[in-house]
């Protein structure tokens, strides 16, 4: 699946074009394994001074929330941060992650935009796309669009964000007193289904569980710093 992924010659807008391209593969309708049986987070940290990608894939049972695997792959760093374009930066290590799990889940969800994003292909649509996968974005600040209504102080809220007419995605109130998450399909996953799926796999912190977790051991964070999340 790497083989997808264009090689950095900094010709940024040919990666925007490409964007674009793989945008219009996006599919924005259920299509998943029904009862859901597992679920996995992913997300992406640096070491080395940003030398290395490290991605973390944390596989669970999607009734238990029980942990099934987690793998960290770590791959060199393809490419510098470009705006915009942080799926093409992060995405090689986050596939070799999903290769080391033992079975693909039946719904991923990643730590980042999914459709929220300036040409609808944040890092959670790029992944779905090129693995085929249903995915899900849950980022934790904006990246484009707003709100134009309330939301209220209540966990499992949410409220549309837009950008111009087109909704593009949700903020969700994943815990009282913390600032709302941004939640976007990113494949195989409509807009509707997107915030109550996140929610499934929410318990007591701001962050669903599966990327609660991927955070955890993408930042190599200790077990018992999680009073942020």
């Amino acid at each position: 699946m790497t083989a997808l992924i264009p090689d950095w010659t900094g010709d940024t807008e040919a990666l925007r074009a490409e964007q674009e391209a793989l945008a219009r593969q996006v599919v924005l309708r259920d299509s998943f394994v029904r009862p859901l049986r597992t679920v996995a987070g992913f997300d992406v940290g640096f070491e080395d001074d940003g030398v290395t990608t490290r991605a973390a894939a944390v596989l669970l049972d999607a009734d238990s929330l029980a942990v099934l695997d987690r793998q960290v792959a770590r791959l060199p760093t393809r490419m510098p941060y470009v705006p915009g374009l942080l799926s093409f930066r992060e995405l090689p290590a986050l596939l070799a992650a999903l290769a080391l799990l033992p079975t693909a889940p039946d719904l991923a969800l990643i730590d980042g935009q999914g459709i929220a994003h300036p040409r609808r292909l944040g890092v959670a649509a790029h992944f779905g796309v090129i693995s085929g996968l249903p995915s899900i974005g849950v980022a934790k600040s904006v990246l484009v669009g707003e709100s134009r209504m309330a939301l209220h102080d209540m966990r499992g809220a949410f409220t549309p964000l837009r950008d111009g007419r087109e909704q593009i995605g949700w903020l969700l109130r994943s815990k009282r007193g913390c600032l709302p998450l941004v939640v976007s399909p990113g494949h195989r996953v409509a807009m509707a289904s997107a915030p109550e799926l996140v929610m499934r796999f929410t318990t007591a912190y701001r962050l669903p569980e599966p990327t609660r977790l991927a955070d955890r051991l993408a930042s190599r964070r200790a077990p018992d710093a999680d009073s942020d999340d």
